[in-house]
């Protein structure tokens, strides 16, 4: 043996993809915990921080979720004080659902929580390494 190492297959693109979401998902889970907030929370106040007040409909179309499930994270952030429920005034059938002061606080929080995470995790790619990888994650995405 002259020390090298032995052959090793090369690991697939799809491996390494889901090697590295799974780490970004550790991360972020990491950078919840001092609020207490699941992954599925923190994405539905993001969604309220970019769209401002929107009917709960609409929250589950952007969260990609079923409606009744975006009922339950509406109840557990509502439970927190982090949103607050009200009627539609153009449809009193559809509820409206917007963050209060303390929701856009922490939500304002996490998002800087979640860019120096990312910053960190990020940060030894080149400027020109980080364009080319956000090029592909949005051919990929759409």
């Amino acid at each position: 043996m002259t020390g090298e190492e032995p052959d090793r297959p090369e690991e697939s693109l799809p491996e390494l993809f889901w090697a590295v979401a799974r780490r970004l998902r550790h991360h972020s889970r990491r950078t919840l915990e001092p609020w207490e907030i699941n992954p599925g929370h923190a994405r539905a106040l993001a969604v309220l921080i970019r769209h401002g007040t929107i009917r709960l409909r609409a929250l589950a179309d952007h969260l990609h979720i079923a409606p009744r499930s975006a009922t339950e994270v509406v109840d557990g952030l509502e439970d927190r004080g982090l949103v607050a429920r009200r009627p539609d005034p153009a449809d009193r059938r559809a509820t409206l659902v917007t963050l209060t002061d303390e929701g856009t606080r922490v939500a304002r929080a996490i998002r800087a929580a979640r860019d120096a995470d990312a910053e960190r995790f990020f940060g030894h790619l080149s400027p020109a390494d980080r364009d080319e990888l956000t090029r592909i994650l949005r051919t990929l995405r759409d």
